[in-house]
């Protein structure tokens, strides 16, 4: 368990600053397996700090230094989820032998729909534990017999993306068959543009993706800084009096699905103008929202967006969360027993949740828990415009996506005290 810290905000909530924010993790961590893949021909530049993102880098170092060796290979993920899905597909057409391991939680995490698509293409992987869960026992052995493959798309995009970016690799390449619904296709749509970036060709046809066996190509895949980072931003600018915060070098046009949070937070009061920097985020006057949110494209905000409507009062209702439950944490009942502590309720009704702030209150002190879970510290912490000391449990916990979170907040006038 890590340490704790006192979050407070002292003084007239009237925010400005300029906020420069880490690359993307989910686009540096696709950058650095399409680099690997190509053997360094793509470089990447602008690479997220994030734990994670420096997790992968060091591990795909260890693994060229380390897979001419006949020995078992460990690799431990820690608690990066998306490390653990894209190394189970990339180790397995690398050379060498590799057991594949991560946190407690990290095992309690499924991976069998990604571990049987692999092996139905021709991989030689094992459970190492308990079935369809990490660890795994990975083998230089793949023979492909298949070039198609079916997997489910409501269960994670990582999944897919995994398959996806080995796939111009393997000897036979990949038609990819989508079964069912598609969750967080944004994410989907991130690699295969990152992977067309690199000179890798696609053609998607209705639920099916066909990547052929090619070459990737000399370039420099450059990562723009993380939209999910700065969600955060936008739900202070939401929450604070007034709020004027800059944001460089982010992109109108992005590659990533976070981006949606400039459309989703308009009727909470926040308004976002391209400057030729960057982005400004200004605050202005919230509208009434009478439909139902799907979050199902952009799962990663979900916590952001619940606890700022929460904060606002506001009786909205979410549908998209299902893939909350298998992440860091079961997010949602995470969100239950947090929102708890200020009065409010989040039910879930056939796949719908629905905030109840009828007896929402900002006590002076509160203890919020973050459940190993980045996005559960970083969401809670703007309630420190409401309440007068929010003691947050294990607070560096933000290290996995944006380390400099708390120093962020603190050029943002919020004073942060570890205890």
């Amino acid at each position: 368990m890590g340490k704790n810290a006192i979050v407070s905000f002292k003084g007239i909530k009237d925010i400005n600053a300029e906020i420069a924010l880490t690359g993307s993790k989910s686009e540096s961590n696709r950058a650095l397996i399409i680099s690997a893949l190509s053997e360094g021909i793509v470089k990447v530049a602008n690479l997220s700090d994030a734990v994670d993102t420096v997790t992968l880098n060091n591990i795909l170092g260890q693994v060229k230094a380390g897979r001419n060796n006949d020995s078992f290979i460990t690799v431990d993920v820690g608690h990066a989820g998306t490390a653990m899905r894209f190394l189970t597909a990339y180790l397995s057409i690398a050379n060498g032998n590799f057991h594949l391991t991560g946190s407690g939680r990290m095992k309690e995490r499924p991976i069998r729909l990604l571990v049987e698509a692999l092996k139905k293409l021709g991989a030689s992987i094992k459970y190492a534990g308990e079935g369809g869960f990490p660890p795994l026992d990975i083998s230089s052995k793949f023979a492909q017999n298949s070039r198609t493959v079916k997997i489910q798309g409501d269960i994670s995009s990582q999944y897919l993306s995994a398959l996806l970016m080995i796939a111009p690799s393997l000897p036979l390449g990949l038609s990819l068959e989508i079964e069912g619904e598609l969750t967080s296709r944004p994410y989907l749509e991130m690699t295969l543009s990152m992977l067309q970036e690199a000179g890798i060709d696609h053609k998607w046809e209705n639920n099916t993706i066909h990547i052929d066996k090619q070459n990737f190509k000399a370039c420099e895949l450059i990562v723009e800084p993380d939209w999910s980072a700065a969600s955060y931003w936008y739900s202070i600018v939401a929450l604070a009096d007034q709020g004027s915060i800059s944001l460089p070098h982010l992109k109108e046009n992005s590659l990533q699905g976070d981006s949606a949070i400039r459309n989703i937070m308009v009727p909470f009061g926040v308004r976002t103008s391209q400057t030729p920097g960057g982005i400004a985020l200004k605050s202005g006057t919230s509208v009434a929202i009478n439909e139902v949110l799907n979050l199902k494209d952009c799962p990663d905000l979900a916590q952001t967006i619940i606890v700022c409507a929460a904060a606002k009062g506001l009786n909205l209702s979410f549908t998209g969360l299902e893939t909350l439950k298998i992440k860091e944490t079961n997010r949602v009942l995470a969100l239950q027993q947090e929102l708890a502590k200020i009065g409010v309720t989040l039910t879930e009704d056939n796949e719908v949740y629905t905030l109840d702030c009828a007896q929402l209150s900002f006590p002076k002190k509160v203890q919020f828990q973050t459940y190993d879970d980045h996005r559960m510290a970083m969401a809670f912490a703007p309630l420190s415009l409401f309440i007068d000391e929010i003691e947050m449990e294990d607070y560096q916990v933000v290290e996995k996506s944006y380390p400099d979170f708390w120093k962020d907040l603190e050029k943002a006038g919020f004073t942060i005290k570890e205890i």
